[in-house]
C-alpha cells in the first residue's frame, strides 16, 4: 500500500511507519512537506485539527498514495492554563478523512507566556532546554514527562486511533 506522510519530521514519520507497518503489508512510504495552511503555532484544538487535516489532504494531492497522514502539534487554553495538544488525520484516496487527538499536558507558565507573546513552542523549548531539534525527538511532552512519553509515542497513539477507525469503517463495506 502506498502511504503518504505530510511531513518530514522524524518523530511524526517514525510514528506513522511503526504503526502502519503492523496493519498494511508491503507499505511504501513517501514523506512530503505538505502545507498545514494554519499558523506556525496553532493556538487551539480547532486550528491544530485543521492543520492535521490539511496536511493529510495536501499529502494525498502531492502523491499517488492510497492513504495519507497529517499530524499537527499545537497548544490550547483551558481555564487560563496552556496545554500542549496534538491532532492527526488520515485521508483515504476516496476523500474519506478520519481525525483523532492525543495527549494534552499543561505547559509551565513561563513557556505559556512566551507563546502568548507570539513565540513558537519548538524554538522556545530549544532555548528552555539548551538542546536542538526537540520537535524531531522528545518534544515538549517528552521533556515535561521526564521521557516517559516521547513525541513519537504520543503520535503513535494518535496514528493507532486513526488506523483503527479506518479498519473499522472499511471492514464494514
Amino acid at each position: 500500500m502506498k502511504i503518504a506522510i505530510g511531513t518530514t519530521n522524524k518523530a511524526k514519520t517514525e510514528a506513522v511507519e511503526v504503526i502502519a507497518r503492523k496493519y498494511f503489508e508491503d507499505s511504501l512510504f513517501t514523506h512530503v512537506k505538505a502545507a498545514s495552511e494554519v499558523s506556525d503555532q496553532p493556538i487551539s484544538n480547532e486550528e491544530t485539527r485543521l492543520g492535521a487535516m490539511n496536511r493529510a489532504k495536501n499529502a494525498l494531492i502531492l502523491t499517488d498514495a492510497e492513504l495519507s497522514f497529517g499530524l499537527e502539534g499545537g497548544v490550547t487554553e483551558i481555564d487560563d492554563e496552556m496545554y500542549v495538544c496534538n491532532w492527526g488525520a488520515l485521508t483515504v484516496s476516496d476523500g474519506t478523512t478520519f481525525t483523532a487527538a492525543g495527549a494534552q499536558i499543561i505547559l509551565p507558565k513561563e513557556i505559556a507566556q512566551e507563546i502568548r507573546t507570539g513565540g513558537e513552542l519548538g524554538p522556545i523549548m530549544e532555548q528552555y532546554t539548551k538542546r536542538r531539534d526537540i520537535r524531531q525527538g522528545a518534544g515538549a511532552v517528552g521533556i515535561f514527562t521526564q521521557g516517559l512519553v516521547s513525541r513519537q509515542m504520543m503520535f503513535e497513539h494518535i496514528v493507532s486511533l486513526l488506523v483503527g477507525q479506518y479498519l473499522f469503517t472499511f471492514s464494514q463495506k
